[in-house]
């Protein structure tokens, strides 16, 4: 079964994509913009902030579809400049330090809108956030 859940990008229903999506156990949450709930850039400038409000994005998301923070197997981050890479780490590592999920963090030229300077996407198993194992 396929369930939809949208969030508060305001590109959601004009490209027509969901902000997330779980098929089965598997939740699938698409780039993540630090955008507010006023569909305006949160913490303009602030890596960091902007970091943690596409966490609280993703959070909801998750929640929305019965997964959570825990069972995030996966992150993509996508970040505007190298610059940032050390505040956006310390956001991942606040957020999954005791989930540690697969990551990868790429530079990219530019995002979708002019002042975002993060970007992240998320996979989550339903289920999956017991003890890890290392």
């Amino acid at each position: 079964m396929r369930q939809h859940f949208s969030g508060p990008s305001p590109y959601e229903e004009t490209v027509g994509f969901s902000r997330a999506v779980r098929v089965g156990d598997t939740v699938y949450v698409s780039g993540t913009a630090p955008i507010g709930d006023d569909r305006m850039t949160v913490s303009p400038g602030d890596a960091y902030g902007q970091a943690m409000r596409c966490f609280e994005i993703i959070d909801k998301a998750l929640r929305d579809a019965g997964s959570s923070i825990q069972d995030v197997v996966r992150t993509r981050i996508y970040i505007t400049s190298r610059v940032h890479c050390g505040a956006v780490c310390r956001a991942h590592h606040d957020v999954f330090a005791n989930v540690r999920p697969a990551a990868t963090m790429v530079v990219v030229t530019k995002l979708l809108e002019e002042d975002w300077l993060v970007e992240i996407e998320a996979e989550a198993v339903v289920g999956s956030g017991t003890e890890r194992q290392d």
